[in-house]
């Protein structure tokens, strides 16, 4: 298979500036603002965009340094499988974020419930769409019985 490689169309800016402390999971994190920079390039792709609520992210973990295929997450003294976790230290360290728009003013996309370090390159963007993106029939894996009283929960050093 050929390689395949991806060119950023924009910078995440958020008050986070190294891994520890970044709000593991956004939407425990309300008040956590960030903005995107899109370059110049691609921002006529963000018309109509402001009429959406929430927006999905994907973005390069360009802090990441190496992957491990088994993590001990966040709620979890077990390790699991890197591909049942969200964990950034994935073989193809992509991330990816569900957050709330605030606004689009120009290049500019200010949005909250930021979980994510500042600097960070983002490949897309994609509208939150409530019909196609929540499901009934969902089951959580091990995670079952372990998020009813999850509040907000800051990054440690565990994926450094």
């Amino acid at each position: 298979m050929e390689k395949v490689t991806y060119e950023p169309i924009g910078i995440i800016h958020s008050k986070y500036k190294k891994k520890e402390g970044v709000p593991i999971q956004g939407v425990l994190s309300k008040n956590s603002n960030g903005k995107i920079e899109i370059f110049s390039q691609y921002q006529d792709g963000l018309k109509d965009l402001e009429k959406f609520s929430h927006i999905i992210l994907i973005y390069h973990f360009h802090l990441a340094t190496k992957y491990s295929l088994s993590v001990k997450p966040f709620l979890e003294e077990k390790e699991h499988g890197i591909f049942a976790c969200r964990a950034p230290k994935r073989p193809n360290p992509i991330g990816i974020s569900v957050v709330k728009l605030e606004k689009v003013i120009g290049n500019v996309v200010y949005i909250s419930e930021c979980d994510i370090i500042d600097g960070t390159p983002l490949l897309d963007i994609k509208p939150y769409v409530s019909k196609f993106d929540i499901r009934d029939d969902v089951k959580d894996g091990w995670l079952t019985g372990k998020l009813e009283d999850v509040k907000e929960h800051k990054a440690d050093d565990r994926y450094s």
